[in-house]
């Protein structure tokens, strides 16, 4: 029974979060999952963006030293919709702050494949 309710409690906030990112002009309500492997030479992060244009897609450096990705996940559901049964994939206005180690980088290349943005940070 506990575990039904906690269930219930995360879906309910799941589908507030989504609900109230169709707000124009609403803060950040949703961050996408994100894989950071380093080699020697470079970081790679991968960021999960289905149903994002890779156009809509907006980088920029904060005062930390970290970068942050944002964009807007638009809805898929149309006016004509009757009813919605199951919404999991978030929408909205989305941020993802990415922190790397204290050093130097340059973005030497960024692609959009397969619903996933990928950068390529070179270590200078």
């Amino acid at each position: 029974m506990w575990g039904e309710a906690l269930g219930l409690l995360e879906q309910a906030g799941r589908l507030h979060r989504q609900f109230f990112g169709l707000v124009p002009g609403a803060p950040a309500c949703w961050q996408p999952p994100v894989d950071i492997v380093e080699s020697e030479r470079e970081f790679i992060v991968i960021v999960a963006l289905p149903g994002v244009e890779p156009e809509r897609i907006q980088l920029r450096t904060g005062n930390d030293g970290s970068f942050v990705i944002e964009a807007d996940r638009v809805s898929c559901v149309k006016t004509q919709t009757i009813a919605v049964r199951c919404l999991e994939i978030p929408y909205g206005r989305f941020e993802r702050r990415i922190v790397l180690p204290p050093g130097r980088y340059e973005l030497v290349e960024q692609s959009s494949r397969n619903g996933c943005l990928e950068l390529r940070l070179q270590k200078l």
